[in-house]
């Protein structure tokens, strides 16, 4: 609040007459700003970095999670995409061999099956392909479980820490929730 009272005063000020604002010296209201942070509690002081700190991991933790989230989702793509250009290279091969052997009824019926095979083969393998991009975002979303989970303890430590040093100091503190934006 001693941010947001300095910034207003002091570095976004509406002036009316030279230094003054709405009745307000900026530099007298600037030093007894700096007086009251100086004599607020070290603990208070702690608890306010550690705020910063929290929302600080708590953006970057958004970054990375996206990050890791919009590469998987690449390489998810990028593998499916492969596996089907490889399932349609199998099948143009397969359908080429099949019109060679046409001539003979025999060989007809051995490419038809080959065909197949090789149709079938590509299925699987895109099958594969696509649980293997599957089994990846899950590891992925694993993994950013585990990082989302260690910043909540983080913040619940930091908030249980806070309401301790405010509860001996014997002043409650406002339970009002912040939001990230």
């Amino acid at each position: 609040m001693l941010d947001e009272l300095h910034a207003l005063v002091v570095e976004r000020p509406t002036t009316l007459v030279g230094k003054l604002t709405w009745g307000l010296n900026a530099d007298e209201a600037s030093m007894q700003i700096h007086k009251i942070r100086a004599s607020l509690p070290n603990e208070l002081k702690q608890a306010s970095a550690r705020v910063r700190e929290s929302e600080k991991i708590a953006v970057s933790a958004k970054e990375d999670a996206h990050q890791v989230l919009e590469s998987a989702r690449k390489d998810a793509e990028r593998i499916i995409l492969d596996g089907r250009k490889e399932a349609e290279k199998i099948i143009e091969q397969a359908k080429l061999q099949q019109e060679r052997m046409v001539s003979d009824h025999e060989i007809l019926k051995i490419a038809k099956a080959q065909a197949e095979e090789l149709r079938k083969a590509g299925e699987r393998e895109a099958t594969q392909i696509r649980r293997g991009a599957d089994s990846y975002a899950l590891d992925v979303l694993d993994q950013l479980e585990t990082i989302t989970g260690k910043l909540v303890a983080a913040i619940d430590k930091g908030k249980q820490e806070i309401s301790r040093t405010s509860e001996a100091s014997g002043t409650a503190l406002p339970r009002e929730k912040a939001t990230l934006k």
